[in-house]
């Protein structure tokens, strides 16, 4: 007996999320170039910060401020405030002008790191997942903006640790995604090149995981992804063999 059309429509994968960094472009060198931009301005504007910092005592700093205040931990751009903060107060400046300095501050390297070099066939793929009818979205911990990186046409949204509080592989984070498409998560498919963050995230919120091993690394998680693609380019086959698969999810 074939089963009800409404129950068939329920089972079809509808909306298909992303991660961003790494995913669809490489992450480092855009943080390193935003860093040197940054670096570059605080010379211009906090001369103090620099005699006493070097560009890679950033990380040192990062390290501390977590340590003080490991509630912000979830947030990369609460952590990139705290650390300028930080930095400028032990640099020798006042609070105000350190108030002041670090929201400027911040806002350079915000800008500078939405500049994005996109992947070999990213755009492409996104394109077509889009033309086929997908709803598509991303969930990120970083502060990537898709409307700044050039992608406004294609995400229908974007969830980020920033906005919602929580990061990666919180359930927390899918499941206001959900509540937002108003989808069950089984008609989600969530992309990603993060084992955990990405892959056993979207499982324990019961979405189905495509992990994108552009480096061909070996699986060493206990959970298996649902699918597993080399290229970009190959995405949307892979998503229609997911599509057509339709498992009942437990």
């Amino acid at each position: 007996m074939k089963k009800p059309i409404q129950e068939h429509i329920k089972k079809m994968i509808k909306c298909i999320t992303f991660d961003l960094d790494d995913t669809l472009w490489a992450v480092s060198p855009v943080v390193r170039a935003a860093n040197h931009t940054l670096y570059e301005w605080l010379y211009e504007n906090a001369p103090l910060f620099n005699q006493t910092y070097q560009l890679r005592d950033l990380n040192t700093l990062r390290e501390h401020v977590l340590t003080q205040q490991p509630e912000i931990s979830y947030s990369v751009s609460r952590i990139r405030r705290a650390v300028l903060k930080h930095g400028l107060l032990q640099a020798g400046y006042s609070k105000t002008e350190t108030e002041t300095l670090a929201e400027e501050a911040f806002d350079v390297f915000y800008q500078a790191r939405q500049k994005v070099e996109f992947f070999e066939n990213a755009i492409g793929m996104l394109e077509e997942l889009k033309a086929s009818g997908y709803m598509l979205g991303a969930i990120s911990n970083g502060n990537a903006d898709v409307k700044k990186v050039g992608l406004s046409h294609l995400m229908d949204f974007q969830f980020s640790a920033d906005g919602v509080g929580v990061e990666k592989p919180d359930p927390f984070i899918f499941q206001q995604m959900l509540a937002h498409t108003q989808l069950k998560p089984e008609q989600v498919i969530h992309v990603g090149d993060h084992p955990v963050h990405d892959v056993e995230g979207a499982k324990a919120a019961g979405l189905w995981s495509i992990w994108v091993n552009l480096n061909e690394q070996a699986w060493e998680e206990n959970h298996f992804p649902d699918g597993e693609v080399h290229s970009l380019e190959d995405l949307p086959a892979k998503i229609e063999t997911i599509h057509a698969a339709r498992r009942v999810r437990l």
